[in-house]
This record gives structure tokens, C-alpha cells and sequence, in this order.
């Protein structure tokens, strides 16, 4: 399949059309476009640490950590920066290319800003790319993160403008928007996507995926998150998304941003290995490692590494990055495989 043009014109009827094509349909498309841009057994693997934890002032419905709701997550203090290097070292040593912090506030203030730079020198120090997602920010926050060496700033627009008004109302539409904006402009790369399974329809997921294709450049890194239920939220009852709905979402995603890292975020920890090893194949090529995100549960490394194992699949090194860390992981993973054979039995 040759290359296509990037696109940023695509119609939300073009969209749905493409969720409703046959499944098979849909994957040997999606596929053959992946295969065009990235190496299909390659994944890039990330690890995500809550740097600030709780007492967000935002209401939005499926968090957590929002000071609107009882949840049993603690209120913390933005960690020192000396134990998130030490976290970053061990993530490292699993195997992560790319280091996210992300902290429950509605924006960085001035007086925390000293602190997270110190954080990206450090963890770019350990030779890892490095991500943070703050909440909103100004151009002038921008520009900064972006001197400290700050390569990825997440600022995800959760789901579709129409469905929006249903997820949060502390924070517009346009204020996600203006976020990417200033981190674009500022020179950084932009991770932003999404959360399905919370109550939307099609149509609002196949609008909140024209709205990450059709930004004047793609972002580089686009997290599909499947919705995880927490006790105390307002969305800790809704019913669950059928798993195929979101493979097709993220094939969708694939078609739309050929050359953007498509990842599986939150909801992992509930996925069957069968259904991550079809979002790989529907083109997905990134993951978080480890086992929290920010507050939410998540595959051990080591189920992944068997997982990568039993694919055939091996993580992705960025460039200045060390491949020796990457084939000793691949080795322990094989090895793994190889001692525990009945992992594989139903469980």
C-alpha cells in the first residue's frame, strides 16, 4: 500500500463510515496502513507516574482524583524530585523509552514550575524521553517546559465537542484546544486523545477522533483509553463498552493518523490478552508499563514482557537511547515464557 496523503479535512460521515465497514474489512485496512508507516512488531512503551495525587479542583465525571467526589484516593503533595528520578531509573530498567508525570491540578502555578524542571533535566539525564501532562497551560508555561527539554505534553480532549458538556464543565472545549495550541507552538510534541466507554455514542467517538485529525499537524501520540470504573465517580455504574466497538476504535484512530503512535492506555488491566493482541494488529503501537496509571490499576511489566514474548513483538527504542536495556528485557521476557508454561492456561 503506498502512502497516502495526511489528511486534515476528514468529515464525520467519513468517519462513521468506516467504523461501520465489516471488521475484517476495517483491520486489513488498518494494518496495511500501519505497515506503511511503522514497523508492525515494534511498540513503544512508556511509563506513567502521578507526580501530584488528588484534590483536583475539575469535576470531570470519570476522575478519581477530582476533589468533587469521594473516591479512596489520597490527597498528596507533588513528590521530591529526588524519588521521581529514582522511579524513572526503574522504569528505565524496564524497559520505558518515554517518562510521563502527571499531576491533578487544573494548571502548574508559578511556584511549582522550579521543581518540574528540575524533574524533565533529571529524567532526560537518564537518557528517556520524557512527557508531562499539568492540566492547562499558558504559552508562557509552555515555552518553558519546552526550554527545560520537555519533549511530550499530554492534554487529552476526552471526547466529542457535542458530548463534552456531559463529562465536565470546569474546563471548556476551547481551553483543551488553546493547551495544544500553546504546546505546539512552543515548539513540543503534542500526546492527545481520548476515553471511551462513557456512555458516548458512535458518532461522539468518531467526533472526537475528526477532532485529533483534522489539528493543523497530527499529534505524535495518541492515547485511546477505555474507561475505568471507579467507585465514588458518577460514571462508576455505566455499563461497558463492547470490546470489538473499541478495537474499531482504534483502527479508526490508525486510518485517520498514519504516522501518530496510536497507544492503549487505561483499561488495559481488564483486557484480555486476545483483545490487546487485536488492538496491536488494528494498529495500535504504544503502551503504558507498570503497574498504576496515575491512580488506576494496570498490566505488571511482566505480564507485558510475556505478552511481547508470545507476539513476537518488541519494544521500540527512540533515538539516543540504550537497545542493549531493550534486548535484555526481550531475553527475560523469552525466558519467562519458556519457565512458566502454564501462564498461558485460562485464568
Amino acid at each position: 500500500m503506498s502512502k497516502q496523503p495526511i489528511r486534515h479535512d476528514w468529515q464525520r460521515e467519513e468517519i462513521e463510515a468506516l467504523f461501520a465497514q465489516p471488521l475484517n474489512d476495517l483491520l486489513f485496512t488498518a494494518q496495511q496502513v500501519h505497515r506503511t508507516h511503522f514497523d508492525p512488531n515494534k511498540v513503544q512503551v512508556s511509563t506513567l507516574l502521578s507526580i501530584k495525587t488528588g484534590a483536583c479542583p475539575e469535576d470531570c465525571k470519570y476522575c478519581p482524583q477530582s476533589a468533587h467526589y469521594r473516591t479512596d484516593v489520597d490527597r498528596e503533595r507533588l513528590m521530591a524530585v529526588e524519588k521521581v528520578l529514582a522511579e524513572a531509573e526503574a522504569a528505565k530498567q524496564q524497559g520505558a523509552s518515554r517518562f510521563c508525570m502527571g499531576a491533578a491540578w487544573r494548571n502548574p502555578k508559578d511556584r511549582d514550575m522550579p521543581y518540574v524542571i528540575e524533574m524533565i533535566k533529571g529524567v532526560k539525564a537518564l537518557g528517556l524521553e520524557t512527557c508531562m501532562t499539568l492540566g492547562m497551560l499558558s504559552a508562557e508555561q509552555a515555552k518553558v517546559l519546552q526550554q527545560a527539554g520537555l519533549d511530550y505534553y499530554n492534554h487529552n480532549l476526552d471526547t466529542s465537542p457535542e458530548f463534552y458538556g456531559e463529562i465536565i464543565s470546569t474546563r471548556t472545549y476551547q481551553d483543551r484546544l488553546d493547551t495544544l495550541s500553546n504546546v505546539r507552538d512552543a515548539g513540543m510534541k503534542v500526546c492527545a486523545g481520548g476515553i471511551v466507554g462513557m456512555g458516548e455514542t458512535r458518532h461522539d467517538r468518531a467526533g472526537l477522533l475528526q477532532q485529533l485529525a483534522n489539528l493543523p499537524q497530527h499529534p505524535e501520540s495518541v492515547p485511546v483509553n477505555m474507561l475505568v470504573k471507579v467507585k465514588g465517580t458518577p460514571f462508576a455504574e455505566l455499563d461497558d463498552l463492547d470490546p470489538l466497538e473499541f478495537v474499531r476504535t482504534i483502527a479508526v484512530a490508525r486510518i485517520l493518523m498514519p504516522q501518530s503512535f496510536v497507544r492503549l492506555s487505561a483499561g488495559r488491566e481488564t483486557m484480555t490478552d486476545e483483545l490487546q493482541a487485536m488492538c496491536f494488529f488494528a494498529g495500535a503501537n504504544s503502551i503504558f508499563y507498570g503497574e498504576r496509571l496515575l491512580t488506576t490499576p494496570n498490566p505488571e511489566a511482566n505480564k507485558d514482557r510475556q505478552l511481547f514474548a508470545r507476539l513476537g513483538i518488541t519494544p521500540l527504542a527512540h533515538e539516543g537511547y540504550a537497545d542493549e536495556v531493550h534486548e535484555a528485557v526481550l531475553e527475560d521476557a523469552v525466558h519467562e515464557q519458556q519457565s512458566a508454561p502454564l501462564y498461558y492456561e485460562a485464568r
